[in-house]
């Protein structure tokens, strides 16, 4: 079901363009519609909202109140709240871990510098609605700006017949302060500009359709997002100690996501790689969504079969995948030279989603190719810094005329001025 490519220094690069060359494909007639909807909402406000809300989705906006999240929590079963519950633990223990603090100290001149850590005033969540409902999704986003010390994070997603009780329990978790029931390009917008009563956010997250990618790209600016997101993506390191049935079953679980997901083995064994075939093709026979999986693997997907492990890893960081499985006899051997994943699964009993439900660290990772510059989503994606610079006279005099010549030469005689008058009176 899959190609298997024997790296040659050419077959490996003609797949890899053909991946990040799926990650652009937006048509031009989703820009302008997208363009519009911004522009729209910008000047019309609510009243543009409400229009493209009964336009697409046969509904106007509305909010829901902490009493019907409590509801939807209640209506749940015990076994999945005690999965949301256990997911979010784990979230918040990583964020936590990880949450940087102010600081402050004395400089080599004498003076006192540091950075003023601050969680983000208001952050927006948007979260898909239908069929694709994603409570994860909730709390991987909500949890670490709630860690983050963020004021006010407020969930969007469309208003439609029956909103997902999982997805408003989720909400209720992480501490989700208000839900409004919005979805679409006209979501982010409202988001992006304020709308009557949704408010306008400093961030907005969370995943989304065509419509709403492009329109966090095109906000960008007036807001921040936390990524350019593409379409999701597995690569799975493997040597021929691996069980071909896990390696097998981790491709498929990304393949599954949809059409332009990728799954791709890079191996060092011309027999694992036949073998992990043969396992998605047994597997596949019997999993729900194998049209999907189907079309993804036979797009996007491929076994490369490379001369060492070392090279594995080189082509790998070109790559630079969002998901990143080591399954060798020693993945921790290998870890050094990885330089560009969203996220690195080491070991046969770590698959990528454990990490997508509840080992912690964000599921929301950067794409494309795009590892090799973003992070994952976290704590750190809803803090701000300030800078804070405290010196007296003692501590500025020797350094003065070093500021006034550096402020000559730049030819800024206001900022040389500045520091010269300080010093005038007392004739230092």
């Amino acid at each position: 079901m899959i190609d298997i490519i024997k790296a040659d220094g050419r077959a490996e690069q003609q797949k890899i363009a053909a991946m990040r060359a799926r990650a652009a494909q937006v048509g031009a007639d989703i820009q302008l519609a997208v363009s519009a909807i911004l522009e729209n909402v910008r000047t019309g406000g609510l009243e543009a909202v409400r229009r493209y809300s009964r336009e697409f989705d046969h509904k106007e906006p509305y909010e829901l109140t902490q009493a019907d999240l409590e509801a939807a929590y209640d209506r749940c079963p015990g076994e999945l709240i005690a999965a949301l519950e256990h997911a979010a633990a784990n979230i918040r223990d990583y964020n936590e871990r990880l949450l940087v603090k102010s600081r402050e100290w004395i400089s080599p001149d004498g003076g006192v510098v540091g950075r003023l850590v601050r969680g983000l005033d208001r952050v927006g969540i948007y979260v898909p609605g239908g069929t694709a409902a994603y409570p994860s999704s909730v709390l991987m986003n909500a949890v670490p700006a709630r860690v983050a010390g963020v004021g006010e994070i407020v969930m969007v997603t469309p208003p439609t017949e029956n909103l997902s009780d999982a997805v408003l329990a989720a909400a209720k978790i992480a501490g989700v302060d208000r839900c409004i029931a919005v979805g679409g390009a006209q979501a982010v917008a409202a988001l992006t500009y304020g709308a009557d009563f949704i408010p306008k956010v400093d961030k907005l997250v969370g995943p989304g359709n065509a419509f709403v990618a492009a329109a966090k790209r095109m906000a960008y600016g007036e807001l921040d997002i936390d990524m350019m997101a593409g379409p999701s993506e597995v690569l799975v390191i493997a040597d021929g100690s691996a069980d071909p049935k896990f390696v097998a079953a981790d491709l498929l679980s990304q393949a599954e996501h949809d059409c332009l997901a990728s799954a791709v083995l890079l191996t060092d064994s011309m027999a694992l790689a036949q073998a992990v075939d043969a396992e998605i093709v047994r597997q596949t026979g019997y999993l729900s969504r194998s049209e999907i999986m189907e079309a993804s693997l036979r797009d996007f997907g491929c076994a490369i079969v490379c001369k060492s492990l070392d090279n594995c890893a080189a082509l790998a960081n070109e790559i630079a995948p969002e998901h990143l499985e080591i399954v060798t006899a020693a993945p921790r051997a290998l870890l050094p030279q990885i330089r560009n994943a969203g996220a690195v699964f080491l070991g046969s009993w770590s698959p990528e989603p454990l990490g997508d439900y509840l080992a912690g660290p964000d599921h929301v990772l950067p794409t494309s190719g795009t590892a090799r510059f973003f992070s994952p989503l976290s704590v750190d994606s809803f803090l701000k810094t300030m800078s804070v610079i405290e010196y007296d006279r003692a501590s500025l005099a020797p350094i003065k005329d070093r500021i006034i010549a550096l402020a000559e030469a730049e030819r800024l005689t206001a900022h040389a001025n500045s520091i010269r008058v300080r010093f005038e009176e007392e004739g230092i």
